[in-house]
This record gives structure tokens, sequence and C-alpha cells, in this order.
């Protein structure tokens, strides 16, 4: 008898220590984390320089500027202003970032024990041919019992009191997995961010648009004037003898044509207006602005700084790389799911099968549980998940590499925007001072007979188009200027 007991407890120690074995062999199986390719790198010129001299000058980044310094229009401020607090995407992005924000809160309170508070009652009835029952009916005779103490048949089962459970971090998967939490919740800030710019840009680029239909609106309205009276002069000149119908009726549809593109200005304000409208989430209404001349204002080049520098800092560009260091940690957590986990489970309570004796000292009972647990038979679906984690951050790496490529592009396209306009505006400006000269020469010869009414006409459809034309090309280089800020990542602070 006492052989088989020494071979009995062999037994239990050989297949625990298989259980053992077998475990850690389990747990050695984690897939190594996947290789990422290397970033491209960035154009030489986008480099900072190394002249220390240049360096200090470009070092400033108009991207830096909140946008309530960098545009000093009271109305304009004003309508950002409203826009950002009652956007509804601007609202909906405050939430992303407040639910990534308590998934944080869940990741840190998971280092810590749960505890779930227990009221607990049951009835068992035990046969007479049962292990439990004839165990209890034979130690209800132990004269070691008192009166209290005999097992009834049916026993009862009563519990009050306190378990928790609790998972230690010894791999490293709960501190992956905050650490997944952490950079999500800071890319929805910096996905917040980036909306702002967009947002910002957007009502100052519509702002501008405005005012220049305003100014536009008003040349058209002063030509229509001009022709007004220049077909009255006509009529004059053919009831002398001087003009034809045919003159009449080229100088009348001319006037006709001008008072279309006031009907079509017009439209095209109330167009502006309800698409700010919609930004701020509120009904149409007219949209307060200042009144200026496009010809009095000289938008002056940004400071860039280093490229490379702002690139890094675009609020678009560091919410890729947070997403793509989120994806890394989930395959950190991933693969640590893999190797065994070790939890505890204390427990303390009042645990007695005589109700007399329930609330009371003598039914205190308390214990702890520990163990190593190791996946086995679904190894397959943790493959899987880490299948899924390592797809995802591929997705994650291109779209950053993406999102760098974009923003180089815009940056690029704005800087040689703004000189590109540049140029075309000082030429522009000398056609129409040209054509304005040209209308009144026109003029002068066609009251002197030494000009046909066809010419006179056609010098004062290219006045006002070279001045409507003009006026867009001021509006287009406010417009860069604006898209260059939002490119350097301005209009969030």
């Amino acid at each position: 008898m006492k052989q088989l007991t020494v071979m009995h407890k062999r037994s239990m120690n050989l297949l625990g220590s298989t259980l053992v074995a077998v475990l850690f062999m389990a747990a050695c199986k984690v897939a190594a984390p996947p290789a990422l390719p290397d970033v491209k790198p960035l154009p030489p010129e986008f480099l900072p320089k190394t002249d220390t001299s240049a360096s200090m000058m470009d070092s400033t980044s108009a991207g830096n500027f909140h946008w309530d310094v960098f545009y000093s229009d009271s109305l304009l401020l004003e309508l950002i202003d409203t826009v950002l607090k009652n956007n509804p995407d601007q609202q909906i992005a405050l939430q992303r970032v407040e639910i990534m924000n308590q998934l944080v809160n869940q990741r840190r309170a998971a280092f810590l024990p749960s505890f779930q508070g227990v009221l607990s009652g049951g009835l068992d009835r035990f046969g007479e041919y049962t292990m439990n029952g004839v165990g209890n009916w034979d130690m209800n005779l132990s004269p070691n019992l008192s009166k209290e103490q005999i097992v009834p048949n049916p026993v009862p089962d009563l519990f009050v009191g306190v378990r928790s459970h609790w998972e230690i971090d010894i791999w490293g998967k709960l501190k992956a997995q905050k650490k997944a939490a952490i950079a999500r919740l800071m890319a929805a800030e910096n996905g917040r961010r980036y909306l702002t710019t967009q947002l910002v840009a957007q009502v100052a680029s519509l702002y501008y648009e405005l005012a220049a239909s305003d100014i536009e609106l008003d040349i058209i309205q002063n030509n229509v004037k001009l022709q007004q009276q220049a077909l009255e002069v006509v009529k004059v000149q053919k009831e002398g003898g001087r003009a034809t119908q045919l003159a009449v009726q080229q100088f009348e549809a001319q006037l006709y044509r001008t008072q279309s593109l006031e009907w079509m200005m017009k439209q095209r304000i109330v167009s502006i207006e309800n698409q700010l409208s919609v930004l701020a989430n509120q009904y149409d209404q007219p949209i307060k602005r200042q009144k200026f001349s496009f010809q009095d204002i000289t938008p002056s080049p940004l400071p860039v700084g280093f490229p490379s520098d702002v690139l890094l800092n675009r609020p678009d560009i560091k919410e890729a790389e947070l997403k793509l260091q989120a994806a890394k940690s989930d395959i950190e957590a991933i693969r640590a799911a893999f190797l065994p986990a070790l939890t505890l489970q204390p427990m303390i309570g009042l645990h007695t099968y005589n109700t007399s004796k329930w609330i009371n000292p003598e039914s205190l009972t308390w214990g702890i549980l520990g163990g190593l647990t190791a996946p086995l038979l679904n190894r397959r679906q943790l493959k899987a998940d880490f299948n899924i984690s390592t797809a995802e951050q591929k997705i994650a790496f291109n779209g950053y590499q993406q999102t760098l490529v974009i923003a180089y592009n815009e940056i690029s396209t704005q800087m040689n925007n703004w000189s590109n306009l540049s140029q075309q505006f000082y030429l522009k400006e000398k056609e129409f001072n040209v054509l304005s000269t040209a209308v009144q020469t026109a003029r002068d010869l066609y009251v002197g007979g030494y000009a046909n009414y066809l010419e006179v006409i056609t010098a004062q459809k290219g006045v006002l188009d070279a001045e409507l034309e003009l006026v867009d090309t001021r509006l287009k280089m406010m417009q860069a200027k604006v898209d260059l800020y939002r490119a350097l990542g301005g209009g969030w602070q």
C-alpha cells in the first residue's frame, strides 16, 4: 500500500512537470515582430541648411502662429471663433478624443485587481448512495462534532464576501495595450487639431472670396451705369444720323450681358454666405465682413522655416505617426498573449452551511488561488489576431508615408503658387491700366468719328474682364497665403 502511494505521488509530480513543460513550450512559439521598410527620405531642399546664419533666419515658421494672431480682421476672427465652437465635425472630433481618453482609463485600470462583492446561496440534496451523501452521514456520527456542526441533507451553501482577480503583467501585455491606447488618444487629438486647421483655412478662404465678390459686384454695377450712359449717347447719335440701329443693338446687348453678370454675382454671394452658415451649423443668414479694396492689400510672403521641421510638426503627420505607434504596440500585446499569464484570485468572506452561524466570526473564510495559464487550443485565434495586427501595422505605415508625401507636395505647391501669382498679378495690373486708358481713347475717337462702335464695345468689355481678373488674382494671392499657412500646420493652436 505504501509503495502504491509513492508511485501515485511520483505520477502526480511527473504529470505536473509535464504540464508546466507543455505550457512553456507552447509559450516559446511566439512569432517575431514584422519588419517595416524605411520611410522615404525627404528631398535635400527640405532639410535644414548647414549655414548658421541661414538657419537662424529660416527658423521661424508662420505655422507656429495662433490663428487670432495670423489674421487681423476682427470680423473674420469672430466668424472663425463661431465656426470652431459650433461646427458639428469639430464636436464629433472632440467626442472621439473623449472616447480614446476613456479607453486609456480602461487600460490603466487593467493593472489593478478587480473586486466583486458576492452574496450567494444554494441548496444541495445528496443521494444516499453518493460520495457526499455517505460521507456526510458518516461524518455526522463523529463524536468530535457539536450539534451545530452537523451537516444537514439537503445542505445549504451560503457565502457573503469579496472575491478578486488580478493579472500580473509579467510579459508586458497590459503595458503594451496601455501604450497603444495612449498613442490612439494622442492621434485622435492631432486628428482634431488637423480638422481645426482645415476649418480655419476654409472659413478664411470663403471670407476673402465673399469680400472679393462684393468688390466684383461693385465693379459690375459701375460698369452697368457706364454702359447705360453709353447706350443713351448712341441712341442720341442715331437720331442725329451719326449711328446706326446696329450700333444701338450692340451697345444694348453689351448692357444686358453685364446686367446678367450682376445677378450671377449676387447668387455667388448668397452661395458663399450659405457655405459659411453650414460651417457654423446655423441657418442661412448674412455674413458680416469688412468692406475693403483688394488694391489696398499687399500680402507679404510667409516665413516658412525649415520645411522638414514643419512636416514633422503638422497635426496630420503626427496623427499618422501615432497610429503607426499604436499598431506596433498592438503587436507587442498580442505577442505577449502567447506567453503564460500569471493570475491571482484572493477571496475573503463568511461561508457556512449553518444559517444561524452565517453572520458570525466563526464563519470567516479566506484564501488565494494563483496559477499560470497559457493558450494551447486557441493559439490559432491568437495567430489570426497577430496576422490582423501585422496587416494593420502595414496599413498604418503606408498611411504615414502617404501623409508625408502629400504634406510635402502641399507645401511645395503653395510656396511656388505664391511666387507665380505675384508675377501674374504684376502683369494683370499692367493689362488693366492699359485697357482703362484704351477705353477712354476709344470713346474719344468714336465721338470724333475716328473709331467705330465695335472698337468701343471691345474696349469696354476688355477693361471689365481685366478688372474682374485683377480682383480674382488678388483673391487667389490671399487664398494662397491661407493655404500656405494651413500647409505649414497653422490654425489649430
